[in-house]
């Protein structure tokens, strides 16, 4: 039943999805359309309203003012007012321009404005030395309100514009202390062919944007709806078409091996003829599950014949020990086995063992370069042993080092591995692990660590002593998880030194550990082997107080030393 629960939870999952891509599709491109829809409407909306301000007014007396106001703006172009007396003096000697035909165009303004709903619409002068505009007439009369001889600067979309000022300023959608706003220019051309000023409109689109919203709400209620009709539908048939034939399936391949397991234990039932579930099978959906069907009727009648060779499997088992050994040498190849690893890198000086307890073993180790600085180390153990354990050490090994080579965040590393090993995880294994991120120049090392034994490092005092770290959840222990990179410095003639828990939990045959301080007493007695010298000796100290017992567990061992800069 567990099988059947899950293959229908598998389709509607699978229905799911197929909805929501569906759903999150048709909004997406609903909304894309209604927004740039509205948006063409109002900037077409706003250069129209332009251009007949721009239409309406005396080209002749816009310039005439321009030009006074211009006169008096050039003197002290942009300026910046310390006190509100120099901003009231700066604005009064433009009182003396504005006579009765300025209130005209500036009637003639306003009802334009507000014959077209418009938030502003004023005249300005768009000066191409300063890059600034200047306010000719604005008929506001609210706080916003900009008098003549106000100046702002140009937005840089509007720099282009400024080479061609005949052809006005496009209509634009901005998002500004005032609010959404389409704005747009038109220009004022006199008899000549010159451009007196521009007549600007701003529209407000606050309303507009509210209405997207409300539009947005209700697309999204209306295909959730659609999604869920559809998702029942896809289900129901899904089942019927699809679950309902394999649950049938499934029960009579239960069946055959339930009675296969009696006549094994000489409680043979039923008639003799009388047929098997397998063969009472009557699938006729005329696609595959029916082609299925057939093939496991016929499946039953060969595995009589197959049982009857079972006595060739005893010559298969010295093939399989074969196959064995071959992949014991194939999991070796894959571990970094050529020292020095780096010929012409001086300044790295590393040494790794891996022994596994059976003929291949869960645990690894790897080095690599990311860049000519930065040079990285894992050690990490697989929960469980043999060819599980190999596997799951292969696919964790690949991950960490081709997502290291390309984020060389540890932290982010480990994170990104854990969601890819708990999403096809379906063994249940986890991993250990250390990983460490080593700048050759400065000698810090970035670290992450996943359940894994605190490695040996040097100390301040020169002796070598445990790191004090804390410890994550193991690689593939929980979805989502989150790691954090932790750092240490190291200096030249410093070691780190890596392993699994098969060396400290190495047993004798009093059942006694080999245990952690036992390794650091052998490791502080021993400063000044080589690397390689260094992990041998440990080996042998580890043989020898084991004193026979069988090892249980994989023992894996990494040492580097710290020798000095790179020089590139």
């Amino acid at each position: 039943m567990k099988g059947k629960r899950s293959l229908k939870r598998k389709v509607g999952m699978l229905a799911a999805i197929m909805a929501l891509v569906l759903t999150a599709a048709s909004g997406i491109v609903s909304y894309r359309i209604y927004a740039q829809t509205m948006d063409q409407h109002y900037k077409q909306l706003a250069m129209n309203i332009a251009q007949t301000a721009a239409g309406m007014v005396d080209a002749e007396q816009v310039d005439r003012y321009a030009k006074e106001v211009l006169s008096l703006y050039w003197e002290e172009p942009m300026p910046e007012w310390e006190s509100d007396q120099e901003m009231e003096a700066y604005f009064e000697q433009y009182l003396s321009i504005q006579d009765e035909d300025y209130s005209g165009l500036m009637e003639i303004l306003d009802k334009v404005r507000r014959a077209n709903q418009a938030d502003s619409l004023y005249i300005v002068y768009m000066d191409p030395e300063t890059m600034s505009c200047v306010y000719i007439a604005d008929p506001d009369t609210t706080e916003n309100a900009c008098p003549m001889g106000t100046w702002d600067i140009i937005y840089e979309q509007n720099y282009e514009a400024m080479s061609h000022p005949e052809d006005g300023f496009p209509a634009y959608i901005t998002n500004s202390e005032y609010g959404w706003l389409c704005s747009a220019g038109a220009a004022i051309m006199n008899e000549d062919g010159t451009v007196a000023a521009h007549a600007m409109v701003d529209l407000s689109m606050d309303e507009i944007m509210a209405d997207r919203y409300n539009f947005l709400l209700l697309l999204c209620c209306v295909l959730v709806a659609i999604t869920l009709i559809l998702l029942v539908i896809l289900t129901r048939a899904a089942n019927q078409m699809l679950v309902a034939p394999i649950n049938r399936l499934t029960e009579a391949a239960e069946s055959y091996v339930n009675d296969r397991r009696l006549r094994e234990q000489g409680r043979e039932q039923g008639a003799a003829g009388e047929k098997t579930a397998i063969e009472k099978l009557d699938i006729r959906t005329g696609d595959e599950l029916e082609a299925l069907s057939t093939s496991i009727k016929q499946m039953e009648r060969d595995i009589s014949s197959y049982i009857e060779n079972l006595a060739r499997v005893t010559s298969e088992k010295e093939r399989i020990g074969a196959e064995l050994q071959v992949a014991t040498q194939i999991q070796a190849s894959m571990l970094p086995r050529i020292f020095p690893p780096f010929p012409d890198r001086p300044d790295i000086n590393v040494y790794a063992t891996m022994d596994p307890a059976r003929e291949v073993g869960g645990d690894f180790y790897d080095f690599f370069l990311i860049d000519p600085f930065h040079f990285g180390m894992v050690v990490a153990d697989v929960s469980g042993k043999g060819v599980p354990a190999a596997l799951f050490m292969v696919i964790a090994k690949t991950l960490i080092k081709d997502h290291a080579c390309s984020d060389p965040d540890p932290a982010r590393v480990f994170t990104w591995v854990n969601q890819q090993l708990c999403e096809t995880n379906e063994a249940g294994l986890f991993v250990t692990a250390w990983m460490g991120i080593l700048d050759l120049r400065t000698g810090i090392v970035e670290y992450v660590n996943a359940g894994h034994n605190p490695p040996v490092v040097t100390g301040e005092d020169g002796t070598l002593h445990y790191l004090k770290q804390k410890s994550g959840l193991v690689l593939a222990g929980m979805e989502d998880f989150v790691y954090q990179t932790a750092s240490f410095q190291m200096k030249p003639g410093d070691r780190l030194f890596l392993y699994t828990d098969g060396v400290t939990e190495a047993m004798n045959p009093a059942d006694e550990l080999y245990g952690e301080e036992r390794l650091l007493a052998w490791l502080n007695c021993h400063p000044n082997l080589a690397v390689s010298e260094t992990l041998h000796g440990l080996r042998k100290d580890i043989e020898a107080f084991s004193g026979g017992v069988e090892q249980s567990d994989d023992i894996t061992m990494l040492l580097f030393e710290m020798a000095g800069s790179s020089g590139e």
